[in-house]
Order: structure tokens, then C-alpha cells, then sequence
């Protein structure tokens, strides 16, 4: 059995190959894959440091960061295997953008009722949400900026926006996505600084300097950017030092310490899952396209234009 997957074949270009299935596994047919634009930009450009390609890999990836690969991290799709527990099952797997795969059934998570194909492919960048929330220790009634309103700026928003009289601000620059965040119902930042903490999504300097610098005094910013090659400069010279501000790099692969005695990956999922019964989180995937328009995209978010909120691959 064949499936068409997406290959990102040098630092300029993507296309659709055949790709044979192992034998092995059920039979998945994709409903939908979720693209998460930051980190694919940088895959999809090289720009990913040697010293991290292999913690970078994914599972189902082929080929290597230096070209050809598949890249992708959350889809969804519908199980193929009559006389199987799962067939029919609508699931949820860590794999890049492919037409149909064949996967263990252990590796499989099986998407809750009520929770719709499309939505569930959030659940990837939700767990990276969990994480940040869980790292930054945010207490009910802080007052909280979040720096950047892509994807992974607007789902911690969401998540933030149910803790109890928690005072949240949204910092973006574009205006497109700061008319998104008002629609959303969250407020606009104004100038305010003294917040108790910032979380940074933008994977620019300019972003984490003015998330240091809205902080007050022994105040945490929760740093969620993926930078690849790319160096990050920053201005320290000021407030940071003697106000005693904290920097805490927040990434998904690893459970915070304080946590991880009694929570493991499934249980983290659980939680996303019941978020995502919440159908408020449909307003964050913005853009459909289908697989043959997915090199063109790619095409697009390499020149650097800006992308969509929440973009998917409808198969």
C-alpha cells in the first residue's frame, strides 16, 4: 500500500512524493494534520543545529535534516483494520504530513467523544501549552502578558484566560493578529509593565526584550521560542539584574521536575483531551488547505510571509 507524503527536499523546496507503508501496524487514513509554522519554518529552511537533529526527529520521520525529510507532528485520522478494537476510531498521532500511514496500536491515542478531527490536531501544541503553564507557576490573580499571537501565543492565552481573576494582556505586533486576539476577547497590551510573569512566543530578540522588560521585580518570562541556528541578542544592562527576573526555557519533550514524580505523557494528554472538549478552541485553526497546496504554503512561509493563525491539511 502507498501514500502520498510531504518532502521538504533542500532549503528551497517542497513537494509531494509516493511513499510505500511498512507492513507492519494498522492502517490509518488521515482526516487532517496540523501544521505548527514556527518550528516547521525552521525544518523547512535547514535551520535546525547539528547538535539537535537527533532529539529534533519525530516518529515516522523520513529521511535526515540535511535533506530530503518529512516533518510533522500532529495528525489525525480515521483507523482502517476491520475486526480491530480501533477500526474506525478517530486518533491522534505523532507523524508528518501523510496521506496514510501504518502505526503500532500502542501509539495510538484515541480521540475522546465529542472532540471533532479537526480540533483534536491542536493537541500537540496543546501539550506544549500545558507545559508552559506548568512551568511558569502562575498563581490565580496574576497579571500576565503573553508576547506573540501565533498559534502557540493564542492556544496558552485560551488556556491562561480559565485560571480565576487572572489579568491577561496580549503583546503583537501584527495588526491582522492583534484584531484576531481582540475578537477573542482578550485585551490589547497598553504600556503596562510590572507583570508577574510574560511568556514569549515570536522567536525574536525584540520579543523576549520587551517580555524582560514588562516584568517587574523577581518576576519569571516563561521562553517557549524554538531560535534553530539562529542567535538571540538581548539587553541585560537595565532592570534584569538588579530586579532579579528569571528566564525559564519551557519545551515540550520533558515534563517540569516538580512534576514528573507523579505524571507521565498519557496522563498530560488526558488533560489536553479535556480541554479540547471545549469547542472555543475551533476559532484557533484559521486556514484549510488541502495536500497538493502544502508545497506553495511551505513556499510561502519561507519568504516569510505570515501565515494564518492555525493552519491544517485537510486530506
Amino acid at each position: 500500500m502507498n501514500a502520498t507524503a510531504l518532502w521538504h527536499t533542500d532549503e528551497t523546496a517542497t513537494e509531494l512524493r509516493e511513499v510505500e507503508l511498512a507492513d507492519a501496524g494498522l492502517t490509518v487514513r488521515s482526516l487532517y494534520s496540523l501544521i505548527s509554522t514556527g518550528t516547521e519554518r525552521l525544518v523547512a529552511k535547514g535551520e535546525v543545529p547539528g547538535a539537535l537533529q537527533d532529539k529534533m526527529r519525530v516518529p515516522g520521520m523520513q529521511g535526515a535534516f540535511s535533506f530530503p525529510l518529512t516533518y510533522g507532528y500532529s495528525l489525525v485520522g480515521q483507523v482502517d483494520e476491520p475486526g480491530h478494537a480501533l477500526h474506525q476510531k478517530h486518533v491522534h498521532l505523532l507523524h508528518p504530513h501523510q496521506s496514510a500511514v501504518r502505526w503500532p496500536a500502542a501509539q495510538l491515542s484515541v480521540i475522546p467523544d465529542g472532540i471533532p478531527p479537526l480540533r483534536a490536531t491542536l493537541a500537540s501544541n496543546l501539550e506544549t501549552v500545558v507545559n508552559a503553564v506548568w512551568d511558569s507557576k502562575v498563581q490565580i490573580g496574576d497579571r500576565v502578558l503573553v508576547v506573540g499571537f501565533g498559534m502557540i501565543g493564542a492556544l496558552l492565552s485560551r488556556v491562561l484566560s480559565q485560571i480565576p481573576a487572572l489579568q491577561l494582556t496580549i503583546l503583537e505586533k501584527a495588526a491582522e493578529r492583534r484584531a484576531l486576539a481582540a475578537d477573542m476577547g482578550f485585551a490589547l497590551h497598553d504600556g503596562q509593565d510590572d507583570y508577574d510573569c510574560a511568556f514569549h512566543t515570536t522567536a525574536q530578540s525584540a520579543g523576549l526584550q520587551a517580555a524582560l522588560d514588562a516584568v517587574g521585580q523577581e518576576a519569571r518570562v516563561v521562553e517557549l521560542s524554538w531560535y534553530g541556528t539562529r542567535q538571540a541578542s538581548l539587553s541585560l544592562g537595565g532592570h534584569f539584574h538588579y530586579g532579579r527576573k528569571q528566564i525559564i526555557s519551557s519545551q515540550v519533550s520533558h515534563l517540569p521536575a516538580w512534576k514528573a514524580a507523579r505524571w507521565d505523557f498519557a496522563r498530560r494528554k488526558a488533560v489536553v483531551f479535556r480541554l479540547l472538549q471545549q469547542d472555543c478552541f475551533d476559532q484557533h485553526i484559521t486556514q484549510l488547505i488541502g495536500l497538493r497546496e502544502a508545497p506553495d504554503y511551505f513556499r510561502a512561509v519561507r519568504s516569510g510571509h505570515p501565515p494564518a493563525l492555525g493552519t491544517a491539511i485537510c486530506y
